[in-house]
């Protein structure tokens, strides 16, 4: 009898790593570290799974208006990075969702882990099919995630009904933005079965109908090419370091590093940001 699966079951098979969480205590040991001196800076590293890492999550944040008692939905959650940052830096309070269990599972290990980080939870979840109620969210984040979403309306729906009123939706995806083939594998699919990279138009139309208003979009294509020139010096200089992205991404890390440098450097796609307020 054929099996089959939705595209979300694909993505989340596709994350699924099967010993995550043995992997980064076996990196944080290679460092030193023992599970009693684990702090949340020794997991940058692997914690922030976009590109920019933890820069691009402090330059996207700054623009969310986010202060203590706030409540926030980091869609795409992945294991907590994100989540951890913005509850110790703006004392939020984070629920993360991620469609990919054992990711679940290790950001809540990892939130014990270096705790204690205050009211930070995970739960699976699909970014088209939110949790909770009508406005329960100050604001929300996606980092690096409508690349694996089809439906971009139905998503800008769902956020629109999280949030309050003036709620601020902060989104960091990677987006087409030339008219290249993409080479595949890439970091979020191995192959086009399971992405889905849009232009920023298509986004802009989407939370526009959805009741979003755009305040603000930057190109971070520079930004970008600068970053991963830092990391391929020092990689050239000393190897992967013992926790990294590679450990998310598994045998073909390298191809799909490259694959997205050259996607970027040509033109195709670039990282974009887009900071909206919900009408």
């Amino acid at each position: 009898m054929m099996v089959t699966t939705t595209i979300e079951e694909d993505i989340a098979r596709d994350y699924a790593h099967g010993a995550l969480e043995e992997a980064i205590q076996a990196g944080l040991r290679r460092m030193g570290h023992s599970g009693t001196t684990v702090r949340g800076e020794d997991l940058v590293g692997i914690d922030q799974f976009h590109v920019g890492g933890h820069q691009a999550t402090a330059d996207l944040a700054e623009q969310m208006g986010l202060g203590p008692g706030m409540s926030v939905l980091d869609i795409g959650s992945g294991i907590g990075g994100v989540a951890r940052f913005l509850a110790r830096h703006y004392g939020c309070t984070v629920v993360g969702i991620d469609l990919t269990p054992e990711y679940v599972a290790v950001a809540e290990a990892l939130t014990r882990l270096v705790g204690p980080v205050e009211g930070v939870s995970f739960q699976v979840a699909s970014a088209t099919d939110l949790p909770g109620g009508a406005g329960r969210f100050d604001a929300a984040s996606m980092l690096h995630v409508g690349m694996n979403i089809p439906d971009k309306d139905k998503l800008c729906v769902e956020v629109a009904r999280a949030l309050k009123p003036g709620g601020r939706f902060a989104i960091y995806d990677v987006m087409q933005v030339g008219g290249n083939q993409l080479d595949y594998p890439l970091p979020w699919a191995s192959t086009a079965a399971t992405s889905f990279v849009a232009e920023p138009t298509v986004y802009r139309r989407a939370l526009e109908a959805a009741g979003f208003d755009i305040l603000a979009e930057r190109n971070r294509r520079e930004f970008a090419v600068e970053f991963f020139r830092r990391v391929k010096s020092r990689q050239s200089e000393s190897g992967p370091p013992p926790l990294g992205l590679h450990i998310l991404m598994g045998a073909e890390a390298q191809t799909k590093i490259a694959n997205l440098m050259r996607n970027i450097e040509i033109g195709a796609i670039a990282p974009i940001e887009l900071i909206c307020r919900r009408r």
